[in-house]
């Protein structure tokens, strides 16, 4: 009875100690350093950097505004050529989203204001969606995509644009990286190769979609790096097994989580998902730290 007495006593602290944890780990962050072939990129954008960024997920109980500023302060250390942000900038728990659209604009404002190029597309809740048989709230998006094209935020929706070249050269034919940026897939405005047809010909280019179920829908060879964010990376997960979160049980269509997604999508096409920085449901996070990435960027096929 001893023996079964302390078992219990030693479970009920362990799961303490991961209650505990699970709240202390969205104040922390990682940053993952990825390297990525890009078919035709121009020799003014190789080996030059690319940040990523996702579900911001502000206006949530106890959300993480805090890392997502860190974050921001750790790009402006980093300079790279350009930050891309994949969607949920807003989670939409209350009514009204005045102040989470304002407080996700300040949010962004420093990199703009260091002059590093900013580039997203809108996710879920930023349509008010928080499952996919809710109604959009496609004014709450318009808000949102005017507030942050104010404050210097590109905001793509299906459709494409040229980056700068880095070292202030313009965007001409020789030396243009195109993004082409897919719309909400649960607001049931994703039109992926509308986004993938804005760029000309085979000129480089990457793609940003908030939801990696729409990059099944990119047709071969359209994307050789896609982006995406949407699932937290599980947001729980268990330890060491980095494949298994609580998506692998709730979940009953394919779970396309974290990092690099193989056997998924189009021939010529890669995709590789964010475990972002906010949080759903729960300001809680276990074994599936926030992240910032940065991907250097190769000539390559």
């Amino acid at each position: 009875m001893k023996a079964l007495k302390y078992t219990g006593f030693g479970l009920l602290a362990l799961l303490l100690v991961l209650l505990v944890w699970s709240l202390l780990e969205p104040r922390f962050y990682e940053v993952r350093r990825e390297t990525a072939a890009v078919p035709g990129l121009p020799p003014a954008w190789e080996d030059q950097t690319v940040a990523l960024m996702a579900d911001f997920q502000v206006g949530m109980w106890m959300d993480n505004e805090g890392t997502i500023r860190r974050i921001v302060r750790r790009i402006v250390e980093e300079r790279p050529a350009a930050t891309l942000i994949a969607g949920d900038f807003i989670y939409h728990r209350y009514e009204g989203s005045e102040r989470e659209i304002a407080t996700a604009v300040d949010l962004v404002r420093p990199l703009v204001e260091a002059q590093i190029p900013v580039v997203a597309v809108l996710g879920n809740h930023d349509y008010a969606v928080r499952t996919r048989n809710d109604a959009a709230d496609p004014q709450t998006a318009a808000a949102l995509r005017e507030a942050l094209q104010e404050a210097g935020v590109q905001v793509l929706h299906n459709e494409a644009t040229a980056l700068p070249a880095p070292g202030g050269a313009g965007p001409d034919a020789g030396d243009a990286l195109y993004v082409a940026g897919v719309a909400s897939s649960w607001a049931d405005e994703a039109r992926p190769e509308a986004a993938v047809a804005g760029v000309p010909g085979a000129a480089a280019r990457l793609v940003l979609m908030h939801n990696p179920n729409a990059y099944e829908a990119l047709p071969p060879g359209t994307a050789p790096l896609a982006l995406a964010g949407h699932t937290h990376g599980g947001q729980f997960r268990l330890p060491f097994t980095p494949d298994w979160s609580w998506m692998t049980f709730a979940k009953e269509d394919s779970v396309h989580a974290d990092g690099w997604i193989d056997g998924y999508g189009a021939r010529g096409n890669r995709l590789y998902v964010s475990r972002g920085i906010g949080m759903s449901l729960v300001p809680m996070r276990l074994n599936c730290l926030p992240e910032l990435t940065l991907f250097t960027l190769r000539r390559g096929g």
